[in-house]
């Protein structure tokens, strides 16, 4: 989320609810102000959860459900929590609709694989490689981090949208960020150490 520095992100996430509440009485203008200010945070969150290729159709059904359940949006939580909380259902209804598919066996595309053994410079491939680092987390743990650490959810807030026990967010993320410091201090297979 982008805060301007003039306002607190309290602050955002009051005005964001405010606007959920306006959209939910019929008002078109804070509906589109209310997408445009959380869609960045809903596609960032789907994209970690999901595979980012299906990104932009996972958060067109998080807002399709969203518009229909905001005359029901009671206010208990931010509108923003709330919200992931329905880009997070979307996910795993996405994951349970793909696992129930019968599956094609596939081989292996060398090409992808040979561009990830080839050595890289600094710059946006570190990107890659974060998001490469954060794939490989359990994705209970991935999702904790994400929400607190880059969409800057506070760790009730994370375990509203979760639905599971602050402490057990905490811990995920403990173990989220020891993980991601082991694997970057361990050299990729096939490079050499100096």
């Amino acid at each position: 989320m982008t805060v301007p520095a003039d306002r607190s992100a309290s602050d955002h996430d009051a005005e964001v609810t405010e606007l959920a509440f306006a959209a939910a009485r019929g008002d078109r203008r804070a509906l589109e102000q209310f997408v445009r200010e959380t869609q960045r945070d809903v596609w960032r969150f789907v994209a970690h959860l999901a595979d980012p290729r299906v990104a932009d159709d996972l958060t067109q059904e998080t807002y399709l459900r969203a518009i229909r359940s905001l005359p029901r949006f009671a206010g208990s939580s931010t509108a923003r929590t709330w919200l992931l909380a329905i880009a997070r259902r979307v996910c795993a209804d996405d994951v349970r609709r793909a696992m129930s598919r019968p599956r094609i066996a596939g081989g292996v595309d060398w090409i992808d694989a040979a561009d990830t053994r080839q050595p890289r410079s600094a710059g946006w491939e570190d990107v890659v490689d974060v998001n490469l680092l954060l794939d490989d987390l359990p994705p209970e743990r991935r999702e904790a981090l994400v929400l607190t650490q880059v969409l800057g959810l506070s760790y009730q807030e994370a375990a509203e949208v979760t639905g599971c026990p602050v402490g057990t967010v905490r811990s995920r993320v403990a173990r989220a960020r020891e993980a991601l410091i082991g694997a970057a201090n361990t050299p990729h297979r096939g490079e050499r150490t100096s």
